[in-house]
């Protein structure tokens, strides 16, 4: 029975992470484990840490999560790539050279018979502060000026902001979850069930909690973990939903519910 898997915020290449060699090698073993039952993988966003793409220049480095992912689109596998806060700088060369789909804002599908919006997340944060970040990244005037630095300086820049910001939730710690009544993704998603209650699981990233809850009457919300400390994904395969952990290269379940 084929499956479909959703995951996020791996955040390859941090120069935060002294383990950043090992955290990509372990996502390939997970996606060589899943790649014969896989019938599309759906990346929620920050699966790099910075990503600026030029016309004709790319971030060195990711050979091996790269060479993987082409390894499953060449096979017939599905790969949809939505970009996050920290990679959204993407042009072609992921679509072109890997074969993967590109989305860029949150979209709702059908898979499998089931309903599924997927969102990063980072849409629907209430924070004045990021909300004016999200939108100055967002230009296209100020891409523009930043495509016009060199790469030398313009990629060690991203990545030195990158590192900053990922050593600052270190020394703060991550924002824990907020509770139902106060998480954005969760607030959206209970005023959107309200217009389209067809939908029959929410996904999101970006927050790095490892929730899964329901929501109206029978609806799956689910925060998806990250891929630096829980290595959570969740997995359909046309009559459960299973909210998991990749450990060791074994999956070890967190939560499952039959639908």
């Amino acid at each position: 029975m084929k499956k479909v898997y959703f995951l996020s915020d791996a955040h390859l290449g941090s120069w935060a992470l002294e383990h950043r060699r090992t955290q990509e090698r372990r996502l390939v073993s997970f996606l060589d484990k899943i790649k014969n039952d896989a019938l599309a993988v759906y990346m929620l966003g920050d699966m790099f840490d910075f990503w600026y793409e030029y016309k004709y220049v790319v971030p060195k480095g990711f050979t091996r999560f790269l060479g993987k992912v082409s390894e499953l689109t060449d096979m017939g596998v599905e790969v949809h790539f939505l970009a996050g806060n920290h990679d959204q700088w993407c042009l072609d060369y992921f679509e072109k050279e890997c074969g993967m789909t590109i989305h860029r804002e949150p979209f709702l599908t059908e898979i499998m018979g089931k309903e599924f919006y997927l969102a990063h997340g980072d849409e629907f944060s209430d924070d004045r502060k990021y909300i004016l970040l999200r939108s100055m990244f967002r230009s296209s005037f100020l891409r523009k000026m930043f495509s016009t630095i060199h790469p030398r300086w313009s990629i060690w820049m991203g990545n030195s902001w990158a590192r900053h910001s990922m050593i600052q939730h270190k020394i703060k710690g991550d924002t824990p979850f907020l509770g139902a009544e106060k998480e954005s993704c969760i607030l959206f998603a209970n005023s959107y069930l309200a217009k389209h209650s067809t939908i029959d699981c929410f996904i999101f990233g970006h927050r790095h909690c490892d929730e899964d809850m329901t929501i109206g009457e029978k609806t799956r919300c689910i925060l998806l973990g990250d891929w630096i400390n829980t290595f959570a994904y969740v997995v359909w395969d046309g009559k459960t939903i299973s909210h998991e952990r990749y450990v060791e290269g074994d999956a070890v379940r967190v939560v499952s519910q039959s639908e």
